[in-house]
């Protein structure tokens, strides 16, 4: 569980990374640009306020994913600190009851 949230938290920090600079070329550019998306095999236009609204969201919606995976991994980590606590207790016990013997 835990490998697979730091895999799909780095995938999430690659698409950050990712719009942050689709979002800082869009910055570069004024009303004479003309912008256009791609959808499946196609080019299709695209109005500068709708691009950089959607990256936006799509930076908003990231950045949120990445927050779920990270306490995501806080849990699993405190879960798995406490097996070991656990663990090492009935290791204690197990060892004070063979002395017993």
């Amino acid at each position: 569980d835990l490998s697979r949230s730091v895999t799909a938290r780095q995938k999430l920090e690659a698409q950050l990374t990712e719009n942050n600079i689709v979002k800082e070329e869009l910055e570069l550019l004024d009303a004479t640009n003309t912008i256009y998306k791609l959808m499946g095999p196609v080019l299709v236009k695209q109005e500068m306020d709708e691009a950089k609204t959607t990256v936006g969201k799509r930076l908003d919606y990231i950045t949120g994913e990445i927050k779920r995976y990270e306490q995501q991994m806080q849990e699993l980590e405190r879960r798995s600190e406490q097996q070991r606590e656990t663990l090492g207790r009935l290791q204690q016990e197990l060892q004070r009851a063979q002395g017993k013997v």
